[in-house]
């Protein structure tokens, strides 16, 4: 492994230089772990951090999901999952940082959300939440990469700009790695399970996705209709092509694609207002 993606690695492998909430998220992670612990256990924790609280009923209340009365954290557990709480838990301060500095990447995050939302169901695929949450957290290398690598922005930002390259292949050239393998590490980090941090980590490459391959081209398909749309701004000038492994795995048509497209342009409206609902609250 080259030395600066070593370096980078060990960076994010240590959370204790990210910007977490480490009290909250290591019982969080215990009680995940042990059978015997109850969703109220777990929904107490969070519920002791009250802007971590509010933060997570903000998101489950987000149209990406789809439910609109999430009033308690032990109601989110229940309707969203155990997993899914504990990533929004864990990315919540991340979150925050995203919204502050990058509005334009927030909103490509919480777009791409819905749109994994709308095809999962639209397959009939189970787990459809979880999908969801891949779908917001599948860019949160980039986000670590803009705390953690502020020396080598400049130098990624000019690469895309006049080498004309997707981010990915920017980040590549500098860093030797790229967001999507570094969003990876950070899931492995947190000790998310696989199937959320496999789409994390392979949404610009399906290929290398095994074992959760469908979770992975949702999240895929998502984040390119996202991009197509025009909504956010996940900073690559261009839309790249639907991977045909994503294509073949999610067994999709043109008709179906179009029906997709077009429930997610209806979507997309509320989620532009729950956006900035969130800014003038922020601004207030």
């Amino acid at each position: 492994m080259d030395e600066r993606r070593s370096d980078l690695k060990k960076i994010i492998m240590d959370t204790k230089t990210l910007p977490t909430l480490p009290g909250v998220i290591n019982k969080l992670n215990s009680l995940s772990n042990d059978d015997k612990s109850s969703v109220q256990e777990m929904a107490r924790i969070v519920s002791a951090d009250q802007v971590l609280s509010a933060r997570i009923l903000r998101l489950a209340n987000s149209p990406s999901y789809g439910f609109y009365r999430v009033s308690t954290i032990s109601n989110a557990m229940i309707l969203l999952g155990v997993n899914v709480v504990k990533s929004l838990a864990l990315s919540s301060s991340i979150f925050e940082i995203m919204e502050k500095n990058s509005v334009g990447l927030w909103e490509h995050s919480l777009g791409t959300a819905t749109a994994a939302g709308i095809i999962a169901r639209k397959l009939g695929l189970p787990e459809v939440e979880e999908i969801t949450t891949a779908g917001l957290l599948h860019d949160i290398g980039k986000v670590i990469i803009g705390l953690k690598c502020v020396e080598q922005m400049p130098e990624i930002r000019r690469k895309i700009k006049l080498d004309d390259l997707f981010i990915s292949d920017a980040e590549k050239a500098v860093l030797d790695t790229d967001h999507a393998e570094v969003g990876g590490w950070l899931s492995k980090s947190w000790f998310l399970p696989d199937k959320l941090s496999e789409p994390i980590a392979f949404h610009h490459n399906v290929n290398s996705s095994e074992d959760h391959r469908i979770k992975t081209s949702v999240v895929h398909l998502a984040d390119v209709l996202i991009k197509a749309s025009g909504f956010g701004d996940s900073g690559d000038p261009y839309v790249p092509p639907i991977q045909q492994v994503a294509w073949d795995a999610l067994k999709l048509d043109e008709t179906l694609l179009h029906e997709m497209v077009v429930d997610l342009e209806d979507k997309l409206v509320e989620v532009k207002n729950f956006s900035l609902e969130l800014a003038n609250a922020a601004a207030v």
